[in-house]
């Protein structure tokens, strides 16, 4: 059956009459019947009985309507699903990110990207190491991972996003406040929170009190900018993050930040696998995420600004 026979099928079913087809498909009443009869020969059993101008679909008319009409179903759900690929309903956006992107930055991102695409979906996984979030790219367990650690691999394709710095992050009320910026000497002999040796962190703040005789007391060891704040708040030293945990961290009143002379700076990336393009849905967030973060850094540094001395 050719897809015009199936189309005139259809109609002659749904509307019960040679007519009313003929109506529905602006052609003669005659071509209608002729077409009905060519059909028949073709298949080669009657579809209709006639009768006083009237017709009566047969057991096999019947058989045949009941698949044409599971088939158009079928093109129907296919049309919706197209319809829905630029509302983003097709699959769920899988998001892994850094731990200091994940306090506030891509949790934002996300909300304002499903006010958008309210009929969108998105899973999010927070992985502290860089290598979890390789793993993940590599196992195309997530479609995007936003990262503040470079990821180098062949199979990787990025897009910078912004940049993260080191601060010295200290209780309320502490001298440091006095401060506009903070060096190694000012923190000589300090109570301190450090991260592990192996860590990004850990390296960046090694690097950064090499040069002073007296260092910093080392009263605990963590490996997560949120547990550093944490032990902060009680008051169990200083310590040193990234700005983006500073930041959520200053929500309270329990804790101060300020930025630090000459130390490194690093790219925040969106990191996804080459093999696939990235969706719609992906680019947006990218986009959304973008804007988040320069706003975060801009009330962040506002709130700053209120505690300076």
């Amino acid at each position: 059956m050719k897809v015009r026979q199936i189309e005139m099928f259809r109609i002659i079913m749904q509307t019960g009459s040679f007519t009313a087809a003929a109506q529905a498909l602006h052609i003669s009443q005659p071509g209608v019947s002729r077409a009905a009869r060519h059909l028949e020969v073709q298949l080669g059993v009657p579809l209709f009985e006639r009768s006083q101008g009237r017709i009566r679909p047969t057991a096999e008319a019947l058989a045949l309507n009941t698949e044409i009409e599971r088939s158009f179903r079928g093109v129907e759900s296919i049309q919706q699903f197209a319809r829905s690929l630029k509302h983003g309903a097709y699959s769920v956006l899988r998001v892994a990110c850094s731990p200091n992107m994940g306090i506030e930055v891509v949790p934002s991102g996300i909300a304002a990207l499903l006010e958008t695409l309210p009929d969108a979906a998105v899973s999010l996984e927070v992985l502290s190491r860089a290598q979890q979030q390789m793993d993940v790219l590599l196992a195309e367990q997530v479609d995007l991972v936003f990262s503040s650690v470079t990821m180098e691999h062949p199979l990787f394709e990025s897009r910078p996003i912004g940049h993260w710095d080191m601060v010295c992050l200290f209780p309320a009320g502490h001298p440091l406040a006095q401060k506009k910026w903070v060096t190694p000497r000012d923190v000589a002999e300090e109570p301190l929170v450090a991260f592990q040796p192996d860590t990004l962190q850990g390296r960046v703040i090694e690097e950064w009190l090499s040069g002073l005789t007296r260092r910093p007391v080392v009263r605990a060891q963590v490996r997560s900018g949120q547990t550093a704040a944490s032990l902060v708040a009680k008051r169990v030293g200083i310590t040193f993050v990234d700005g983006l945990t500073a930041i959520a961290a200053q929500q309270s009143d329990d804790l101060l930040w300020r930025p630090m002379k000459r130390v490194p700076r690093f790219a925040i990336e969106a990191v996804w696998n080459r093999r696939h393009a990235p969706s719609q849905q992906a680019q947006h967030l990218c986009d959304v995420v973008c804007r988040v973060l320069k706003k975060t850094y801009q009330i962040g540094h506002r709130i700053d600004t209120k505690n300076e001395p």
